[in-house]
């Protein structure tokens, strides 16, 4: 091993999303703001057929060593496969990308799990760590890539560590019965949001005890309807991916508060920037109404004018 590092700095999204959850928010239901059904002037019922992507660790492009293999035979799809193949119980995996963020995981197993190339193109570097002894760990590989995407969705439709599906997973099968009568991708999304804040409550003890690096189990979360604000973002992403709507969880700051959002890819309108935003008390959901007839740079303005705004990690 290398050298032996400390990540203390490196403040990971199971902590950030903990600093969320004491903010507020005592139940989804109580404190979101259920819309009435977005009348689309389309006359066509859109297709609510699933397509969930399929990562693949194609073997054609790989690194790694012997307690390390990555896959970015698809990088050009916007994600890479990571194997750990070691026997430590405490790993991390950091990814820097051209956006100078580092994005910190947990590694919790030696199966192979799918990680998002969200920054888009350009240079990227990843470090793996074995923890050693309480919060320093040494380093077991390091490498910088070079990632040039062509499918710029990608990162947005596949499925990876947060948001976690495939076809058959229950998840699926709700977003394709909830979208069933909507006519455009913005009634779908209004469908889904409904749905969610109507019948997923709030796990205060669950926010209480939450340990850093949770990872959400979407169909677990749907199957008992109670979660913290990550499940809630999490369940909603599957959802609409599934659907083949591009859809982004966004964590940053508005000002000094800490903040959280969803934005979503909409043919013929673009980037709805925080189309579902989490101040830290409340879910909304932008009026689709309004989503219809803006835009993509004035709907920016849902999550501010973007002087205050600053997101700093998209899953």
């Amino acid at each position: 091993m290398s050298r032996v590092s400390h990540l203390t700095k490196t403040v990971h999204i199971g902590k950030l999303f903990a600093l969320v959850i004491t903010l507020g928010c005592l139940m989804l239901t109580a404190c979101e703001k259920k819309h009435e059904p977005y009348v689309s002037p389309n006359t066509t019922i859109r297709d609510n057929t699933p397509n969930c992507l399929v990562p693949e660790a194609s073997g054609t492009v790989t690194y790694g060593n012997e307690l390390v293999s990555i896959d970015a035979s698809n990088s050009s799809e916007g994600y890479f496969i990571f194997q750990y193949l070691g026997e430590s119980t405490e790993v991390k995996l950091q990814l820097t990308g051209p956006d100078y963020m580092t994005y910190t995981y947990d590694i919790h197993d030696n199966e192979p799990e799918t990680f998002p190339i969200s920054a888009g193109n350009g240079e990227y570097t990843m470090g793996v760590f074995e923890n050693v002894d309480g919060n320093q760990y040494a380093t077991i590989f390091s490498e910088t890539f070079n990632f040039e995407i062509t499918n710029d969705f990608g990162a947005f439709l596949y499925p990876n560590q947060y948001c976690k599906f495939n076809k058959d997973s229950n998840v699926v099968a709700k977003a394709q019965e909830l979208v069933a009568p909507a006519h455009d991708d913005l009634e779908a999304i209004n469908y889904i949001y409904n749905y969610l804040i109507s019948n997923i409550t709030y796990d205060q003890h669950k926010a209480e005890t939450v340990e850093s690096g949770y990872i959400p189990d979407v169909d677990h979360i749907l199957d008992i309807k109670t979660g913290i604000c990550l499940d809630y973002a999490a369940v909603m992403t599957s959802m609409l991916r599934s659907q083949q709507i591009p859809a982004r969880m966004e964590i940053g700051y508005a000002g000094s508060a800490y903040h959280a959002w969803i934005s979503a890819y909409v043919t013929n309108i673009g980037w709805i920037n925080g189309i579902v935003e989490f101040d830290g008390v409340n879910w909304s959901l932008m009026d689709p109404t309004v989503a219809a007839n803006q835009g993509e740079e004035k709907l920016k303005s849902f999550i501010g004018d973007g002087k205050t705004y600053m997101t700093k990690f998209i899953y």
